[in-house]
């Protein structure tokens, strides 16, 4: 079949016009489980522990360490261990100590293992034993109020996240299982009551898959139920995890994240070591005696002695993008209740932590917040970024071009249908 030169124009410029109308709709897709943030907690995920209050803790952190309040080390306290020299050069500063308030160490030694130290408030003579770096004073090195808006808004939109579709979570007794079957993303929604009646929790996903465990309520005391272990599967057998085991050598571990968005308080009093990343920006962090954490904790405040550690398992996993501007009536920085510190003096908790919780906030020499960085945007300097809890996607800020150019395409096709029959006019 013989086509003419006008029907071959149009379609040519229909087919140009629809291909290019079809553009936007692509661009406007939310991020999927494939496209990862990639940094998602931004200065708080270069620290194995960021508290935005006080830590009172002992005997050691093996990542970096990021205090907002005063850092209560009487016990002993021992920094940075296991960190790599990428890591250390990736910290603000190299400063893998970071107390913006008091550092009181009661005559025992914070050891330093490898980076610097930046103290804002009062530290006594020889406090601080640096094994290779430097010490300054220094209040405003992070910027801890606008850091933990960003975590709050994070978290908050981690926990919009649907369930994805083929995960499972069975309760079979004492027992809690959580299983998914995606190789990029598992997204899980659980109770906190859920977990709080877990003697044992198992999870089962592909290795080298990212883990997100949503968890609701205010509150979650692994007491309740008397957790005894967290089993790990990347698909072989479940490993009861621990420091030196961990199932598909720790694929499956490193990519785990334990996500409270609501909840105050979080009390880990178990024998059991607890597996993966915490992220829990409003919430006092009981660590007890026993057990450590394998992962990074991101809290208000923290307590924890004896085998309570958190050991250097850096979050690796795959999560979506997210805006950083906080919720209305959500003030970074705004004076909050006075309370009493450990150390006795009086010093600001945090706006969103209950008052009289074991560790509260605290500034720097009485004040109840800091200047931001230098450089560090803050949040009514950011007039376009999402509300606090919207997660990144593209957007279609193309579109106006593309019409424009189909407008052009549209007008070119016109124009060969004219000059077509013009042509057979004259023949």
């Amino acid at each position: 079949m013989r086509i003419s030169a006008a029907t071959a124009a149009t379609v040519l410029g229909g087919s140009l016009a629809l291909g290019l109308i079809s553009i936007p709709a692509a661009q406007a897709t939310p991020a999927g489980p494939s496209e990862c943030a990639t940094d998602a907690f931004g200065v708080a995920g270069k620290y194995g522990e960021f508290v935005l209050g006080d830590d009172v803790h002992s005997p050691d952190a093996e990542g970096a360490v990021a205090v907002g309040g005063n850092a209560d080390f009487r016990g002993g306290f021992s920094v940075a261990n296991e960190l790599t020299a990428a890591e250390v050069a990736a910290l603000p500063g190299q400063a893998s100590l970071v107390v913006r308030g008091d550092l009181l160490n009661g005559g025992s030694v914070t050891a330093v293992m490898k980076g610097n130290a930046a103290v804002g408030g009062k530290v006594s003579d020889r406090a601080v034993e640096l094994h290779s770096g430097s010490f300054r004073k220094d209040a405003g090195l992070i910027d801890f109020d606008a850091e933990f808006t960003k975590l709050r808004g994070y978290s908050a939109a981690l926990a919009g996240e649907a369930a994805t579709d083929g995960t499972q979570v069975k309760a079979d007794g004492s027992r809690l299982t959580l299983t998914g079957d995606s190789t990029t993303r598992n997204v899980f929604r659980v109770t906190a009551g859920q977990l709080e009646q877990a003697k044992e929790v198992f999870l089962k996903v592909p290795a080298g898959a990212t883990s997100l465990v949503n968890v609701s309520g205010d509150s979650y005391d692994m007491a309740t139920a008397g957790t005894t272990g967290f089993f790990l599967s990347g698909g072989q057998d479940f490993v009861l995890d621990d420091k030196l085991q961990s199932a598909s050598d720790g694929k499956v571990r490193d990519r785990l994240l334990w996500n409270f968005p609501d909840a105050r308080t979080i009390t880990k009093n178990s024998q059991a070591a607890w597996p993966g990343s915490v992220l829990a920006p409003r919430a006092h962090l009981e660590l007890g005696t026993a057990a450590p954490v394998n992962g990074s904790v991101w809290v208000a405040s923290l307590h924890g002695s004896g085998g309570a550690e958190t050991h250097h398992f850096p979050f690796s996993g795959c999560l979506p993008g997210t805006g950083e501007t906080p919720s209305p009536g959500e003030t970074p920085g705004a004076t909050p209740p006075v309370v009493s510190t450990p150390s006795g003096s009086t010093t600001p908790a945090p706006s969103d932590t209950p008052a009289g919780s074991a560790s509260p906030s605290a500034s720097p020499s009485g004040s109840a917040s800091q200047p931001a960085e230098a450089g560090t945007p803050t949040p009514s300097q950011s007039s376009t970024a999402p509300a606090e809890g919207d997660l990144a996607s593209t957007g279609s800020s193309g579109t106006l071009p593309l019409i424009a150019g189909t407008a052009v395409v549209l007008a070119a096709g016109a124009g060969l249908v004219v000059a077509s029959r013009r042509r057979s006019k004259r023949s």
